[in-house]
């Protein structure tokens, strides 16, 4: 399983009633609990990420805690790892400050490490992985199943470094570089913000590209839009099949089971989507498999920082709480 995304070093203040600031590891180092924690022991995980030369030290030390990851990916660059400050307003509304800035991946560095994977986990942390060329070349290049969390596409960022809410120009081109892709409500809305409705857009970009759409919405659970001819089976998203009529795209709702969970939010939407990915290559069905991200995401909630977090996820005791 291939990774890329960006490992961040968090500053997070107000979260879960705590007064002093915490520090840590966060960004792809949540997904990549999730997968380990989600992909069948066949699987191994090879991150492919940029970190800053002040950091790396420190980051490899990190990576190696999780077992079954192949540290051969990780580049490090002169330029400053990524850095964010997250302030929580309430436990699903936060600022967020980004500083640092490792530069984005272009298809020929990319080209190598991509022929190596079966499968291919893109999520955009920084929103600064890839230029919309680089994920066209990718598409082009790479035969493997894709999936990809679209969520800091949707953010601009102004001379201060504070993210903002943006939509995502050429969002249909970037729709169509991926066989899955996963949003939030919030992102997902940006989608029609001049256009139309969003579930009618999403419908429409379903196609021989794109499969399937899903949609985190919280405590609430995940919904999702599907082509017609959906398989859960990420082996089959590639397969050529001849021209025929379009079928009817399908949607569905579902709903996480028991009460919310009570802690820290940062990282479910990352730990929601490298669960999903992981369990449809396991061979779960698309409801099974949302039903298992559902879970692991609120157990996330229960578990501070991406430490020690795939034992968690696994029902051990995680290195922090030992």
């Amino acid at each position: 399983m291939g990774v890329v995304g960006t490992l961040v070093w968090d500053r997070i203040l107000d979260r879960d009633g705590r007064v002093e600031p915490v520090e840590e590891w966060g960004g792809i180092a949540y997904a990549l609990s999730a997968l380990r924690a989600a992909l069948p022991v066949r699987w191994s995980i090879l991150p492919i990420v940029k970190v800053g030369r002040d950091l790396a030290e420190d980051a490899y030390r990190f990576l190696r805690e999780i077992p079954g990851l192949d540290v051969s990916g990780l580049v490090v660059v002169p330029e400053p790892n990524n850095r964010v400050e997250l302030r929580y307003s309430s436990a699903e509304r936060r600022a967020e400050r980004l500083s640092g800035g490792v530069p984005p991946w272009r298809w020929p560095e990319l080209a190598p490490l991509v022929e190596m994977c079966d499968a291919l986990y893109v999520n955009f942390i920084s929103g600064f992985e890839m230029a919309l060329v680089t994920a066209m070349a990718l598409r082009a290049g790479y035969s493997g199943p894709t999936y990809a969390d679209l969520h800091s596409l949707f953010l601009g960022m102004n001379v201060t470094g504070l993210r903002v809410p943006q939509a995502l120009q050429g969002w249909r081109d970037w729709l169509r570089c991926f066989d899955s892709v996963q949003m939030n409500e919030d992102e997902f809305a940006l989608l029609g913000v001049a256009t139309g409705d969003p579930w009618h857009l999403a419908a429409e970009a379903l196609g021989p590209h794109l499969k399937l759409l899903a949609v985190t919405l919280g405590p609430r659970g995940a919904a999702y839009v599907a082509s017609g001819d959906f398989e859960a089976d990420p082996d089959t998203w590639r397969r050529r099949r001849p021209l025929e009529a379009p079928t009817s795209a399908r949607s569905g709702l579902v709903g996480r089971e028991g009460a919310p969970a009570v802690g820290d939010p940062t990282g479910c939407g990352d730990v929601w989507g490298a669960t999903f990915f992981s369990r449809l290559l396991a061979g779960d069905g698309l409801e099974v498999a949302m039903h298992e991200a559902n879970r692991l995401a609120a157990r996330n909630v229960e578990h501070r920082g991406a430490r020690g977090l795939f034992r968690h996820l696994r029902g051990q005791l995680s290195g922090v709480e030992e």
